[in-house]
């Protein structure tokens, strides 16, 4: 890959992020919607925080991205993202509450609970949960009733039991007694991988992809999520809270294991080049189209925060 793709890849990634940002402060102002009494300020500042806080927007890119591939509608795209980037924001207000991880940090910033305070940032999660899939149902987005069910269904899987939340409850439960190898992967692949594989099919639901298609942009979906996480992991090893935003070294500190501590970092960063040329091999009998995808494969495998 050539430097002027990946840095195409950024920009795109800048303007896509910019997008997303710019729809959810409108869609969280604080104007009622329709069928809405009132916003509460302090409910509605919380999630603004949570949101609105600078984040590099990967898994809205990942879905806009993927529906371009196939023509699809930039505006039903768009809106799938903003409630794509809402289910992963309430995960992170929740996920550094006290009961959970305890961070004070998060993207440079105080975590919500600490700027307001643990109802407050619980109550700003479940208004994001439950307000993403209200952009989704919306008939404001665009696409076949029966896409917009699909998406539904898709995202609550990835985001439940069996996915998002399944997974962060391992990973608590691997503070206690350590999973073996399959394990870590089993749980990395729900807690984290889960939403990214997610973003990456629901380009292709949007787009009206043909099952096969929608099958192989969930695999490279799959691969990116174990890259990213394996990145996680290993900048939690060799970066610091300035570069990540968010505290490091708390994985060592809780004796958690990782494929890095299994493995060490030669290991990982191997790992690493494999998956970005897997999931790049799988994208291409979409030609140039995909080129910024490719480039989103590297760009999570060697990111620096």
């Amino acid at each position: 890959m050539h430097d002027n793709d990946f840095s195409l890849f950024q920009l795109s990634l800048q303007q896509r992020a910019a997008s997303v940002e710019m729809l959810l402060s409108e869609l969280l102002s604080d104007r009622p919607r329709s069928g809405e009494i009132t916003r509460p300020p302090r409910l509605l500042a919380a999630m603004r925080h949570g949101v609105l806080n600078g984040g590099k927007r990967l898994r809205p890119f990942l879905v806009m991205e993927s529906a371009a591939l196939f023509g699809a509608d930039n505006s039903a795209a768009l809106r799938v993202a903003a409630a794509l980037e809402c289910i992963h924001s309430y995960s992170l207000v929740h996920d550094d509450l006290p009961a959970m991880d305890n961070d004070d940090l998060r993207r440079g910033q105080p975590t919500v609970h600490r700027k307001f305070d643990e109802a407050a940032a619980i109550l700003a999660g479940d208004s994001l949960l439950t307000y993403a899939f209200e952009l989704v149902a919306s008939e404001a987005t665009e696409i076949s009733a029966q896409a917009r069910l699909s998406l539904i269904t898709e995202l609550a899987r990835s985001a439940g039991i069996g996915g998002m939340t399944g997974g962060q409850t391992l990973d608590l439960e691997a503070e206690k007694v350590k999973p073996d190898e399959q394990g870590i992967i089993r749980l990395q692949a729900m807690k984290t991988g889960a939403l990214i594989r997610f973003a990456c099919e629901a380009g292709a639901i949007i787009g009206n992809a043909d099952q096969r298609e929608r099958e192989r942009l969930a695999e490279y979906g799959s691969a990116i999520g174990l890259a990213f996480q394996l990145a996680d992991d290993l900048l939690d090893v060799t970066s610091d809270a300035g570069n990540m935003g968010k505290a490091t070294g708390k994985d060592v500190a809780a004796g958690k294991a990782t494929l890095v501590s299994i493995h060490g970092i030669e290991w990982t960063k191997r790992q690493l080049s494999g998956l970005v040329a897997q999931a790049q091999l799988l994208l291409e009998p979409f030609g140039e189209k995909a080129g910024l995808l490719k480039e989103a494969a590297r760009f999570i495998a060697e990111r620096k925060n």
